[in-house]
């Protein structure tokens, strides 16, 4: 995507880096994904990442086991993950950040959407084997299969949090050029050699489409937008003494109901989503099901209700429409 392309004023937007999203949509359209390198500026990534060390070892403490937490992720591709809401209140706000939020809504062609996933996933170079076969995220993200019609589609994203060279794993995405004439099923490609007898594996090896791959590798603050239909891995970290941090998100039209991961209601009586809620703006709110300013539900009862629930958030927003 060209960078001097800019569009200003999108959903009241006044930024002058602002990249043109109607671009990015196009790109998404027709590849499947986009890759967006540093479209998260790094002044507002680093509130997060100054908070990074209540929830994972820094690459040095893993690896020089001074850090007790370490043993949590080894031998588990997927032992790094911590679900929203963060320990960390600015990571819960960035996964929501204004940038992301108005990417979302750009590409799903929708100004109601909804997140259904937010996670946050460390990796440090020979924890364990993070090199993937080629699948698909939809099995985990619908009851349905991957559709192309408008308001019918997801979008899941990756938000590099430090950068990440080819040596620290970045995904690797196939561009739908390779893969629209692909059947629902199977949804994993795995590589030669590997067998399964699992009727959602496809075991040929599938060497066009791994020659295919395009690599996700960029800077801090990079986000990669993709479809969960989409034909992806992640990558081996070969980089010595290397970590890598980044967040998985996943957004949908708000009315798009078969799209589903977790139901936030069941963490929002933790202290972490109490921190969160009161630290958002409505629109960071909206994203996780809160109604709009303005909607039938906001009465004098209801938002009484929410200041005795959540006594950091300023209902003005909600009062005044």
């Amino acid at each position: 995507m060209d960078g001097e392309n800019r569009l200003l004023g999108r959903r009241g937007v006044d930024d002058p880096d602002w990249m043109d999203l109607d671009d990015a949509a196009q790109t998404w359209r027709r590849d499947g994904f986009v890759i967006l390198p540093g479209f998260i500026p790094p002044d507002d990534l680093k509130p997060a990442v100054a908070e990074l060390d209540l929830m994972f070892p820094s690459a040095e403490g893993f690896h020089t086991g001074t850090d007790q937490r370490r043993d949590r992720f080894i031998g588990d591709e997927f032992a790094g993950i911590d679900s929203f809401p963060f320990a960390s209140t600015k990571l819960s706000l960035l996964a929501v950040h204004h940038r992301v939020l108005a990417l979302a809504e750009a590409l799903l062609g929708e100004d109601d959407i909804h997140i259904y996933g937010a996670e946050a996933w460390a990796k440090y170079t020979g924890a364990c084997d993070y090199d993937q076969d080629l699948h698909r995220d939809y099995l985990n993200h619908t009851i349905l299969v991957p559709s192309s019609t408008p308001g019918c589609q997801q979008v899941e994203m990756f938000v590099f949090l430090g950068d990440v060279p080819e040596e620290l794993g970045p995904p690797h995405l196939v561009p739908r050029a390779h893969t629209a004439h692909l059947p629902a099923v199977p949804n994993w490609f795995l590589r030669p050699g590997r067998r399964s007898g699992f009727r959602f594996d496809d075991d040929g090896g599938s060497p066009d489409l791994y020659a295919a791959e395009v690599s996700g590798a960029g800077p801090a603050g990079t986000v990669i937008a993709f479809e969960p239909g989409t034909l992806h891995r992640g990558t081996r970290l070969t980089a010595p003494g290397g970590a890598r941090f980044s967040m998985q998100l996943c957004f949908r039209p708000a009315g798009l109901q078969w799209g589903q991961r977790v139901a936030w209601a069941a963490q929002s009586f933790s202290d972490a989503w109490v921190d969160f809620v009161g630290a958002a703006t409505p629109r960071q709110l909206q994203a996780f099901g809160f109604p709009p300013p303005g909607h039938p539900y906001w009465t004098p009862e209801a938002l009484a209700g929410m200041a005795l629930r959540y006594p950091a958030l300023d209902l003005t927003p909600w009062r005044t429409r």
